[in-house]
């Protein structure tokens, strides 16, 4: 775990901070809270730096444009 990067370190800060936040509550479907919080956010930034460009914008995340285009409907990203 020493050789977190920046964004490894953020995103085990924020996890960790939830579950103290859950005050004894039982947590469920971590995984896919964590993933839906972060993958908009990606996806829009990427898009951005590529200036809407779909194709540069797959390639840049590793994943198919079909993919990346399920993925702005499902959180309704525009661009």
């Amino acid at each position: 775990m020493n050789n977190d990067n920046d964004m490894a370190r953020m995103v085990r800060r924020a996890v960790e901070g939830y579950f103290r936040d859950l005050d004894g509550e039982k947590p469920s479907h971590v995984y896919d809270m964590v993933i839906n919080c972060v993958e908009k956010p990606l996806i829009e930034s990427v898009l951005h730096r590529v200036q809407g460009n779909q194709t540069h914008a797959a390639a840049m995340l590793g994943i198919n444009r079909n993919t990346l285009r399920k993925k702005m409907r499902v959180h309704g990203i525009k661009f």
